[in-house]
C-alpha cells in the first residue's frame, strides 16, 4: 500500500486505496488474460543423468518471462545417482507424474526433456496411447544411441574405455544400468540389437509385438524438435541429438540415411513428411548448459511452447 499511494504511512484516503486494489487487480487479470489469448499450454520438464528438478531455474525463468502465466511443471523423480536406475522403471515413474498434468490439460502439454530425459520421454509417448502432447523438444538427448568416452563413462567404468563397454552393458546385469540402455557400439550391432532392452525396442530395430502401437502413440505428437551442437562434449556423436550415428567406421550418418528414417521404423519419417520435424544446432554449448542458456531457449525453444 505504501509502495501504492507513495506516501510514508498507511493513512491513504479512499480514493488512493481504490486506485491500489485496482491496479492490483489489473495486474492478476493481465496475467490470466496473456495465458488465455495466446493459449500458452503447461510444459513439463525431465531431467537427465545425475540431475535434479533444482537445476532448471533458469529454464522455468526463461519460460515465465517469455511466456507469462505457464504452469511449468519439472518432475522430482529419480534425481542423481537415482537416474541410473533402468529407463522402463523411470518411464513407469515419470508416466505416473506427468499423466495427470495431461488429463488436466484440454488443449495439450508441452514437453522439454533432457539429455537422458529425452529418450525416457519418447518412452513415454510410444507407451501411452492417449497422451495429448504437442510439442515434444528433445534438448540434447542421444536419441540415436551413445557412444563414447564421457567423464560420466570414466566415473561409472573407470577400468574400461568405449570400445569394452558393451561387454558389460550388453549382459542382462547391464540393462539394469540406464545408460547401458542406450548404449550403442557400431562395431558390435548384432549384440545392441538383441541386448538393448529400451532402445533397440524404441527404435523398433528388433521386433516386438507392440511396435505398430508405439509407432502410433509416438506420432501423436504434433512436433518433434531436435536440439544439439558440435560442442557439446558428452553425447557422442553430437548428432546423436539429431538421430545421426556411427557407422561401423565411425563415420557419422545422418538422420535422412539412417535405416530407422529410411523405413520408418518409429515415425521419423512421417514427422518429416508431415512438416513437424524440426532440428536446431547450437555452437558453443556445452552440454550441462543447454538448459540455462538464454540463446538456446530463445532460438530453439521458445517459438515451440505455444
Amino acid at each position: 500500500l505504501k509502495s501504492c499511494g507513495g506516501f510514508n504511512h498507511i493513512l491513504l484516503t479512499n480514493v488512493h486505496h481504490a486506485k491500489c486494489v485496482t491496479r492490483l487487480l489489473w495486474t492478476l487479470l493481465g496475467s490470466c488474460f496473456l495465458s488465455t489469448v495466446f493459449g500458452y499450454k503447461p510444459v513439463v520438464v525431465v531431467h537427465g543423468l545425475f540431475d535434479s528438478s533444482a537445476d532448471f531455474t533458469d529454464l522455468n525463468q526463461f519460460i515465465n518471462q517469455s511466456h507469462p502465466g505457464t504452469n511449468v511443471s519439472v518432475i522430482d523423480l529419480f534425481d542423481r545417482s537415482a537416474s541410473l536406475l533402468p529407463l522402463w522403471k523411470q518411464v513407469e515413474g515419470f508416466k505416473e507424474a506427468i499423466y495427470p498434468i495431461m488429463q488436466n490439460s484440454a488443449d495439450g502439454v508441452n514437453l522439454i526433456c533432457y539429455s537422458q530425459g529425452g529418450l525416457i520421454c519418447r518412452g513415454i509417448l510410444s507407451v501411452l496411447p492417449d497422451h495429448n502432447v504437442h510439442s515434444f523438444i528433445s534438448l540434447s538427448s542421444p536419441q540415436a544411441g551413445q557412444y563414447g568416452d564421457t567423464d560420466y563413462l570414466k566415473y561409472l567404468f573407470p577400468k574400461f574405455v568405449k570400445s569394452n563397454i558393451y561387454r558389460v552393458c550388453y549382459t542382462s546385469l547391464g540393462q539394469r544400468i540406464s545408460i547401458c540402455n542406450y548404449w550403442n557400439d557400431p562395431h558390435h550391432r548384432e549384440m545392441y540389437v538383441n541386448s538393448s532392452d529400451y532402445l533397440a525396442l524404441l527404435n523398433n530395430e528388433r521386433p516386438h509385438p507392440n511396435s505398430t502401437v508405439w509407432k502410433e502413440n509416438f506420432l501423436r505428437i504434433k512436433k518433434l524438435v531436435l536440439i544439439g551442437g558440435p560442442d557439446d562434449g558428452v553425447i557422442m556423436p553430437w548428432q546423436s541429438s539429431h538421430f545421426g550415428f556411427y557407422d561401423d567406421n565411425e563415420t557419422v550418418v545422418e538422420m535422412k540415411y539412417q535405416d530407422a528414417f529410411l523405413r520408418d521404423l518409429f515415425g521419423l519419417k512421417t514427422l518429416y513428411a508431415r512438416g513437424d520435424l524440426e532440428m536446431c544446432s547450437v555452437p558453443g554449448v556445452q552440454h550441462v548448459y543447454w538448459h540455462s542458456n538464454e540463446t538456446v531457449y530463445k532460438t530453439c525453444i521458445e517459438k515451440w511452447l505455444t
